[in-house]
């Protein structure tokens, strides 16, 4: 029986034996690979990482925004981050910002704030090799490289002639509500309305003031405005939410209803102006900005020239274009 098991367990060693020089020899087989790849010049390729920093993570024109990026990323073999505060907060945009160089991305799209220690942290992105794209919102004094979005001034100064031609008798004042007051591209568009105005003494800006991007806000803001002012004749409402906002601020018991200019295509946006209660609206392409602000991030990063500014169209939707598009369809 001893003799039996003696000659088992030599087997077995014998066969352990076989299967860890099998093991050794791929291992080397491996390494002698690995060194000639090495000796050619033969790296693993690198999938290179962008990260778009948006002003509020789930507003959905900075899902449109993302959309666009994405798509492109996808296409051009890159990954692309998404990420944001919850609630508008220029603060966490610069942490983020920090987080993304310090991760050693190899492009970031951001919004521009107007703050001078987020132009310092753009400026050192810059510096450490990330290709910087300003979407949306410029920050003209950085280093960033280029910048993909609307032509704020030239937004400001449609809705403006839309202010001043919509069919109502001068004088005219106007109440504006702006998104916040310390984004660069809604003082742009305050700055297009008011250049659009500018050669009209009967038709006057009387009162601004600021939503925060909020639609609750925005109501607040309208319905006190319009409390104080019973004769202002129309409300222009310069970020996504604040159309909808003075439109549901005019609903209340006694209120004036002034003729209403809205920024953007919310579906609640589209409704208003189908049933009426918003005239018309300023609609930017935000899905194509990120798209395009993707693109010039690829092709800097592959050492391409990028333009310094791109602008995205806009479009001045009215009931008439809504009627006109439903036709259209089949």
């Amino acid at each position: 029986m001893n003799t039996r098991r003696n000659i088992a367990l030599l087997t077995l060693l014998l066969l352990l034996t076989i299967c860890l020089v099998r093991l050794l020899l791929a291992l080397q087989t491996v390494r002698s690979l690995v060194a000639e790849g090495e000796g050619l010049g033969y790296t693993a390729p690198k999938t290179c990482r962008a990260v778009l920093i948006s002003q509020e993570v789930n507003n959905p024109y900075w899902k449109a925004v993302e959309n666009g990026a994405r798509d492109a990323a996808a296409r051009g073999g890159w990954s692309l981050q998404y990420v944001g505060p919850q609630r508008i907060d220029p603060e966490e945009q610069r942490r983020l910002l920090e987080k993304a160089i310090a991760s050693r991305a190899d492009a970031v799209l951001l919004q521009g704030t107007g703050d001078p220690r987020y132009r310092g942290l753009i400026d050192e992105a810059v510096r450490s090799g990330i290709l910087v794209v300003t979407v949306d919102a410029d920050e003209p004094n950085s280093g960033r490289h280029a910048y993909v979005g609307t032509n704020n001034v030239e937004a400001g100064r449609a809705i403006g002639e839309l202010a001043a031609t919509g069919g109502m008798q001068a004088p005219l004042r106007i109440g504006v509500l702006i998104g916040d007051e310390r984004a660069p591209n809604q003082a742009q568009r305050l700055q297009g309305l008011r250049q659009a105005i500018v050669g009209s003494p009967d038709v006057q800006i009387v009162q601004v003031a600021s939503s925060s991007i909020s639609r609750l806000r925005a109501a607040s803001a309208a319905e006190h405005m319009l409390r104080d002012d019973p004769d202002i004749d129309v409300m222009a409402g310069l970020s996504s939410l604040d159309g909808i906002g003075i439109l549901e601020s005019t609903t209340r018991e006694g209120m004036p209803k002034p003729l209403i200019f809205a920024f953007d295509d919310l579906p609640e946006t589209i409704e208003a102006i189908r049933g009426g209660g918003i005239a018309a609206s300023i609609v930017q392409q935000p899905t194509r900005m990120g798209q395009l602000a993707m693109e010039l991030a690829m092709r800097g990063a592959d050492g391409m020239s990028v333009p310094e500014y791109t602008y995205t169209d806009i479009d001045v939707l009215t009931m008439e274009e809504l009627e006109s598009a439903e036709e259209d369809i089949p």
